[in-house]
């Protein structure tokens, strides 16, 4: 079966926008033209893309499926693109951390990627470990060295981490109770250590990093967090000193294949300075 791309990219923009009505703008196509576009496709295929409804148009299993198969499309022709216009060169070098490497990473963006670079930057963010052996991602901050040995690691710092509190001494601050971590942000280290150790005094949770953050930072409670991000939040301070048990080494990690690729390596490097830079507030010693 061949599949026309701008038949794709038809099915993309009614997937993303759930509607025939709202992809019009996009394609440029009548509701009734997109409408007989996606029913074509659909017999192609042989399976129904989409459950239809005043609401708009849903996805069904086989469509969630094509899409994921679209989006790798796309993102090839993309770069087919970009090849040909000589604007971001052939790729964009993806890097996976954990969601606060990731918040700083992307504050510090000036120092990892510039408008003149021939690549693009993306940040793949999660707390499980992104799969570089199957290229899901370029590069990898991670807490220990890899054990695969498709896999090069470089041991670039480490990371302290501590118990914070808001500014004020107010409510759950002031009756000495925990903010904890539910969900899968909860499978931390530092999210089961203060689990194991102030369980019986968590009286309010938060399901991601940011809203505990900002549960502690108004009052609710202390938690604990990296040094790097308590250390300069305004908002945050430190009640404690490090936790030795918690500190974490940091290893930069790539495939041995992709390390020397030109973008690959102009990002590996610069991450390993900023990170080397910075290395006081990574290790909790910047406001000692």
């Amino acid at each position: 079966m061949d599949f026309s791309w701008d038949d794709l990219k038809l099915f993309l923009a009614v997937a993303r926008l759930g509607g025939l009505s709202a992809a019009t703008d996009t394609t440029g196509l009548s509701a009734a033209t997109l409408g007989r576009r996606v029913s074509t496709l659909e017999r192609q295929i042989g399976e129904r893309l989409f459950v239809r409804s005043q609401s708009g148009y849903r996805l069904t299993q086989a469509g969630e499926d094509l899409l994921a198969r679209a989006e790798d499309v796309e993102a090839a022709m993309l770069s087919l693109r970009r090849w040909k216009e000589g604007t971001f060169g052939e790729r964009a070098v993806r890097v996976s951390a954990g969601a606060w490497t990731s918040a700083f990473l992307a504050r510090h963006v000036q120092q990892l990627w510039q408008v003149e670079d021939r690549f693009g930057l993306e940040l793949v963010t999660g707390n499980q470990k992104v799969d570089i052996g199957r290229r899901n991602a370029d590069l990898g901050l991670r807490n220990q060295r890899p054990t695969e040995q498709w896999l090069a690691g470089r041991l670039i710092g480490t990371v302290a981490y501590a118990i914070y509190s808001g500014r004020q001494l107010i409510n759950g601050v002031k009756a000495g109770y925990f903010v904890g971590i539910a969900g899968e942000s909860g499978h931390t280290r530092s999210a089961r250590w203060l689990e194991a150790r102030h369980g019986d005094r968590i009286a309010v949770r938060g399901n991601d990093p940011m809203s505990v953050r900002e549960l502690v930072a108004h009052g609710a409670g202390m938690s604990v967090f990296p040094c790097f991000v308590g250390d300069s939040d305004p908002q945050l301070v430190r009640i404690a000193a490090p936790i030795s048990e918690l500190e974490t080494e940091q290893w930069l990690v790539s495939h041995h294949e992709e390390r020397h690729d030109p973008a690959v390596r102009a990002v590996s490097q610069r991450i390993a300075a900023l990170i080397q830079n910075q290395r006081a507030l990574f290790n909790g010693t910047a406001s000692s």
